[in-house]
């Protein structure tokens, strides 16, 4: 079935941005970009590791807003425009909520794998792992 409404979670790297060049090349619907800033873990910061203030929030939207500006540039390279959104929250739920919430019937991810336990954390990486496990409609994970 021929999506019409597509999600890109974008978080800076190689295979999200392979993932936004799958979508442009492959379907012709409404899509959305998004990166998910998350926040800072509150034991990081009670333990003195990194302390949360505002610089630190400002440089982090400023990169959330650089990676969404990239998308829209390479969407262009496509002749296509993109919805944008920038969320904060664990990145996993928050891609699955955001699709929930705003009639997203397919997500397309790039994936990373590694040195994780499971065999579906090494294939696919960990946030993608969750929302192909979480989301209620079709994943596709770009890996290389």
């Amino acid at each position: 079935m021929t999506p019409s409404h597509v999600l890109v979670p974008l978080d800076g790297s190689p295979l999200a941005d392979r993932a936004l060049v799958h979508t442009l090349s492959t379907f012709d619907c409404r899509t959305t970009v998004l990166n998910v800033v998350t926040p800072l873990d509150s034991s990081m910061s009670e333990s003195g590791i990194l302390d949360a203030d505002a610089d630190r929030e400002d440089a982090a939207e400023d990169r959330a807003e650089k990676i969404i500006e990239r998308g829209k540039r390479r969407a262009e390279e496509y002749g296509r425009t993109v919805e944008t959104a920038v969320e904060t929250g664990d990145p996993a739920e928050t891609i699955v909520d955001y699709a929930d919430a705003h009639a997203v019937d397919h997500i397309v991810m790039g994936g990373h794998g590694g040195d994780r336990s499971g065999l579906a954390a090494r294939l696919l990486g960990t946030v993608a792992t969750s929302v192909v496990s979480e989301a209620t409609m079709t994943v596709t994970v770009v890996r290389d």
